[in-house]
């Protein structure tokens, strides 16, 4: 499959989700960002398919993978279509030209490097279309912060981003300035969980040439959608702006998949920054 077809599989997704908020359907988009919370390892355009064809699923994997786990795909239930990357190898030219000079290079210098080739069709299948063994808990966590709380100040330390606590700024519950985030003293876990992932997307996405380019608006909106994907992704729930792209975005389907993309890439960072051990279902896909 080449790359103008995924590219296209992808937009007409996003044009979807373009004419349902045209048409009120601000739902959409909340099925579309809790996607991104479900799948954060998965492409973009992954996202965008699974949740144009499947937008409540919540654990997806292929045949064998459900097989491994001692569960099997119902009769007659249809799989959800994404692209897998195909990996074909080759010499590079350095290695050509340093063959051709010395016919003794070593093994090691000859060793092909894999490159991106073309995708092909996978299907897989959300929990729900499966049926046999039941599955662990797959989150660490239901409605409170524990073990990502301290995983997220480690994360935000490897950023060279430097935290502090203060009562001074309230009624704002957190400032993010150039390398700095300063998070309101007393709040709840969840709340402070929650504010600290919005205020590091803006460190993460809006601190170079992006800042320029978008308007407050937009940043504190993406800054919000990302906040709203990790809180998701482990198990809390949080409010959001998201609503707010049916106003920002007016239908202009480029805007909305750019921004969408940076939510989805930053989102997933997050993710796997503060992720707890593999679960199985993750191994297994």
């Amino acid at each position: 499959m080449k790359l103008e077809e995924v590219n296209q599989r992808t937009k007409e997704a996003v044009d979807f989700l373009v004419a349902a908020l045209e048409s009120g359907h601000s739902e959409v988009l909340t099925a579309y960002l809790s996607a991104m919370a479900k799948f954060h390892t998965y492409s973009f355009g992954n996202v965008m398919l699974i949740a144009r064809q499947k937008p409540e699923a919540t654990n997806v994997a292929g045949i064998r993978a459900w097989n491994s786990l001692g569960r099997f795909v119902k009769r007659g239930e249809k799989g959800i279509f994404i692209l897998a990357p195909m990996i074909g190898f080759r010499r590079s030219r350095q290695n050509e030209i340093a063959t051709d000079i010395n016919t003794d290079n070593s093994a090691d210098e000859r060793k092909p490097e894999p490159q991106l080739v073309g995708f092909r069709a996978v299907y897989v299948f959300d929990i729900t279309q499966t049926e046999g063994k039941e599955l662990a808990t797959l989150t660490e966590v239901s409605g409170d912060v524990s073990g990502y709380r301290e995983r997220l100040f480690k994360f935000v330390e490897g950023q060279n981003v430097e935290l502090s606590f203060s009562e001074r700024i309230a009624p704002a519950k957190g400032l993010s300035h150039g390398g700095k985030i300063t998070l309101l003293s007393g709040m709840q876990p969840a709340e402070e969980f929650s504010t600290l992932v919005h205020e590091i997307a803006h460190e993460m996405l809006h601190r170079g040439e992006r800042r320029t380019l978008t308007t407050k608006q937009v940043r504190e909106t993406e800054a919000e959608a990302v906040a709203f994907v990790v809180c998701q992704s482990i198990g809390l729930r949080n409010g959001t702006a998201s609503q707010d792209y049916i106003q920002l975005w007016h239908g202009d389907a480029n805007l909305l998949r750019e921004s969408l993309e940076a939510v989805q890439q930053t989102a997933a960072v997050i993710l796997g920054g503060i992720a707890p051990e593999p679960t199985a279902l993750s191994a297994a896909a």
